[in-house]
């Protein structure tokens, strides 16, 4: 290997860590690889570490065995056949040590990732009292990724323990207090109705922006999202500003507290390396791909809702989807994710194209979405009501993922045709359309000149009729335009309508 590009410090460093991996004294596993862990069923076990350069490791589990040779850099990896649901299993690895991972499952393992809505924890919930005493369930295995931003993609991830300091932690009440309160309630809903041992890793990083969970492999292969590397640029030029203002807070702060007099708060401000490209993939996804999975559910948006932002989030959204995909490298595994609610967020805030981004992003094949606009908290952007969303995104798990014939989603759009002076618009999921608590409002139309009008709205079987009289000729239509709309449009089933425009 040559270092004749490297800085001299950066090539000792990279010296020692070779050495490092060359002279490694035991067999060793990333932590993703524990007790307590879930596998997933029906795909082959991918195990994999570090040992002396050399060394023989022999794998065994369920009555297989494999045995590989660590290569020249001290990695090894063994694959052995899939296998059904069930456990609990000893899973066993040998080289010049044993290794033993007790209480092993097999069943089906879900990444759960995004912002803070999704790393929102169990205490916060507004069902917490009546369903955390009752978290204790052996078939649901809970594992936290701490916090990670780097530079390159990491092979380990950075574990919080979740319980007796262990990676993987059976859920318990204990357990569960300290875990996503969406991917809770999500993985309880599926052990329940699949019968099957569920893992959830919760990867999550409050007011974190897409492209940070994005591999720069991706990111830099699509010209058309170079206004991602502007955004980042204005930002770091922005620095400076925000340091200095930052500074001036701190002495007042510092002067208020000598002085006795309240305290002004600390304005939020993201660290540099929670937003910047691909450094939360490289740090909490990228340890985690060689690890099959059954799927991903993804809460984030938010901080994509910035105008510099916003118009580029559709390509962003399925870029990091298609990504991810082709990264674990286990197929078109079912992702899912929470449109956002509805939120009073600032003039600079624009969270009606994120949802229409969003609502897009289901023409990619095995993705469903929990359609979240009559839950949100206006005066909130972190509303407490995770239960109502942990089910929807399990209602689309149990039929995208898992086949079972229910209706799993609102309403959603499909197409607007005129018809005279009026709009027929057409959904998916319409099986008895109604309005719910309240008059069908928060639509509109518009004519050739693009200027969107308030209509009226009336159900006529499974489409919807709109027109205005400030438009005679009425061309494109929207519904929920708004950052904190008023919708009550829904199905049968009791789920909402998406906030969707015709326009595209």
């Amino acid at each position: 290997m040559s270092y004749f590009w490297l800085p001299r410090h950066l090539c000792l460093i990279s010296l020692l860590l070779l050495s490092t991996c060359l002279l490694h004294a035991e067999v060793s596993m990333p932590r993703v690889l524990a007790s307590h862990m879930v596998l997933q069923r029906d795909l082959p076990v991918h195990l994999w570490g570090w040992a002396n350069a050399g060394e023989k490791v022999t794998v065994s589990f369920r009555g297989e065995s494999r045995e590989t040779q660590a290569s020249e850099l001290g990695q090894w990896s063994i694959y052995l056949p899939p296998g059904e649901a069930g456990g609990p299993f000893v899973l066993t690895v040998k080289g010049t040590n044993t290794l033993t991972l007790d209480d092993v499952l097999v069943g089906d393992v879900w990444v759960a990732s995004g912002q803070s809505n999704m790393e929102f924890e169990m205490p916060k919930a507004a069902t917490a009292s009546a369903d955390l005493p009752k978290a204790a369930n052996g078939r649901i295995r809970l594992m936290i990724v701490s916090r990670e931003a780097a530079e390159y993609p990491l092979t380990d991830v950075n574990q919080d323990p979740v319980g007796n300091g262990t990676a993987w932690a059976v859920s318990t009440p204990e357990t569960a207090k300290k875990f996503s309160a969406v991917a809770w309630y999500f993985a309880r809903e599926i052990e329940q109705h699949e019968h099957v041992p569920v893992g959830v890793i919760d990867s999550t990083w409050g007011g974190t922006v897409a492209e940070a969970w994005t591999s720069m492999t991706a990111l830099g292969s699509d010209p058309g999202l170079a206004p991602i590397f502007t955004a980042r640029g204005h930002m770091m030029e922005r620095e400076a500003t925000a340091l200095l203002q930052e500074t001036v807070r701190e002495r007042q702060r510092t002067e208020a507290t000598s002085q006795g007099k309240p305290v002004p708060p600390a304005a939020w401000h993201p660290l540099l390396n929670m937003w910047a490209p691909s450094m939360l993939y490289n740090g909490m996804i990228a340890p985690l791909t060689p690890f099959p999975i059954r799927g991903v559910i993804w809460y984030q948006g938010e901080s994509n809702s910035a105008l510099e932002r916003a118009p580029s989030y559709e390509r962003l959204f399925r870029t990091l989807i298609e990504d991810w995909r082709r990264q674990w490298q286990v197929g078109d595994f079912p992702f899912l994710f929470v449109q956002l609610a509805n939120f009073k967020s600032t003039p600079q805030e624009i969270w009606a194209p994120i949802r229409e981004a969003q609502r897009r992003t289901l023409a990619l094949r095995n993705t469903g979405m929990a359609v979240t606009i009559d839950i949100g908290n206006p005066d909130d952007v972190h509303p407490t009501d995770k239960l109502t969303v942990g089910h929807r995104l399990a209602l689309a798990a149990r039929s995208v993922s898992y086949g079972e014939r229910l209706e799993y989603s609102g309403p959603i759009f499909r197409q607007a045709t005129p018809e005279g002076s009026s709009l027929r618009v057409w959904f998916d999921h319409t099986d008895g359309l109604e309005a719910k608590g309240g008059a069908l409002t928060g639509f509109e139309v518009a004519g050739a000149d693009g200027l969107f009008q308030a209509a009226q709205a009336s159900i006529d079987g499974k489409t919807l009729v709109l027109s205005s009289s400030a438009v005679p000729e009425p061309v494109a239509a929207r519904y929920g335009w708004e950052n904190n709309p008023e919708c009550h449009l829904y199905n049968r089933a009791g789920l909402p309508a998406s906030p969707f425009t015709s326009v595209k």
